[in-house]
């Protein structure tokens, strides 16, 4: 058995001295569910109560009132969704929707889809250095590892 350490302290080294596209021009691609009735009225990690019906979302980086464009890419449906909340915490879904936005997503009946993430606004932006490699599929490339 390889010990995760002698590999994973340089790596973790490495992604650290990567350079990260700005926030607002990140585009990236995941896995979207959704959740509803069980959370509508509990608190959200940011504080405020969670409402099925409304455009939000959560994810486990973006800050807090980020704008955030989540387009189906199976049926090209769009909706604009505000980070209010951190998850999802199952592995390989990138971000969980409101009902009400997977509502206008049409995944309703599946409960998962293949989605773009385009950040709108909003929150604080990572500063820009130029580089390719986006914040998100650094950490989602952090996050397969384990």
């Amino acid at each position: 058995m390889v010990n995760r350490r002698i590999w994973l302290t340089p790596l973790f080294f490495i992604c650290s001295l990567l350079p990260f596209a700005q926030a607002n021009a990140m585009v990236t691609q995941g896995v979207a569910s959704y959740y509803g009735e069980r959370f509508n009225g509990r608190q959200t990690a940011s504080g405020e109560r969670f409402n099925m019906n409304a455009l939000t979302a959560a994810h486990r980086t973006l800050e807090f009132g980020t704008r955030v464009m989540v387009t189906n890419t199976s049926n090209g449906r769009s909706v604009e969704v505000v980070i209010n909340d951190r998850g999802p915490y199952i592995r390989g879904r990138t971000i969980d929707l409101s009902k009400g936005a997977a509502r206008e997503l049409g995944m309703l009946g599946r409960g998962v889809a293949k989605v773009r993430l385009e950040i709108m606004g909003g929150g604080r932006a990572p500063s820009s250095t130029g580089s390719g490699l986006t914040v998100a599929d650094a950490q989602q490339m952090m996050m397969d590892l384990f």
